[in-house]
């Protein structure tokens, strides 16, 4: 994929999960900051992965993590809703067919928890550089019922999985700075702060 496609890409899906809204521009801030963080796969030790995967086995709640696909959209979109309301971060409500947009990405998929027989929590994740080599994990939300129970491990411990057999050579995700909750999550299991980046509308809506 080449670097303006790559980009493009990129600003659509964060588009989706900031507050600037087309519709309601005038209204909106002028622009919202990001703290980057990252996590060589060097850093990730056998100790760190042998703990956290005995946390994930220990959780009560016993989620069971699948892929989505077309059908699962609709529930991601709630997913999404349900999780933002409650968040720190930004919102703006997000269509079936802006989910569609990043789920067609060839190197994008939606991950889904499925916890007591309902779906609970959801993860993004996406492939960058020029080897496919960084693992994004470009949205994460939780239903409220399901917030601060450890399903935020487990869905980031399938992420890992998933990236680890795709070989990337580093993990990437970037937290809004006042989801000070969020921050503190992704800090304990071993991301660290390499940079903070402001967003102003046009790095969302431009086509070019």
């Amino acid at each position: 994929m080449s670097n303006s496609k790559l980009n493009l890409k990129k600003r659509k899906i964060r588009s989706y999960f900031l507050s600037v809204d087309k519709k309601d521009q005038k209204e909106e801030v002028e622009s919202l900051e990001y703290i980057q963080m990252k996590l060589p796969v060097s850093d990730i030790t056998s100790e760190l992965e042998e703990k956290l995967t005995k946390k994930v086995k220990s959780n009560i709640l016993r989620a069971k993590i699948r892929e989505a696909n077309e059908e699962d959209l609709p529930s991601v979109k709630y997913l999404y809703d349900r999780s933002w309301l409650t968040s720190q971060t930004p919102f703006s409500a997000i269509s079936v067919s802006s989910l569609k947009t990043i789920w067609e990405y060839p190197e994008t998929i939606i991950l889904i928890a499925k916890v007591y027989g309902s779906d609970a929590g959801f993860a993004i994740l996406d492939c960058e550089g020029e080897n496919q080599e960084i693992g994004v994990i470009a949205g994460m939300g939780i239903i409220p019922r399901f917030q601060r129970k450890g399903l935020g491990t487990v869905i980031g411990m399938a992420a890992w999985n998933y990236f680890k057999k795709k070989g990337i050579k580093e993990l990437r995700c970037e937290v809004y700075k006042g989801n000070t909750v969020s921050y503190q999550f992704i800090k304990s299991i071993g991301f660290k702060e390499y940079d903070k980046k402001t967003y102003k509308r046009e790095d969302f809506f431009s086509e070019s």
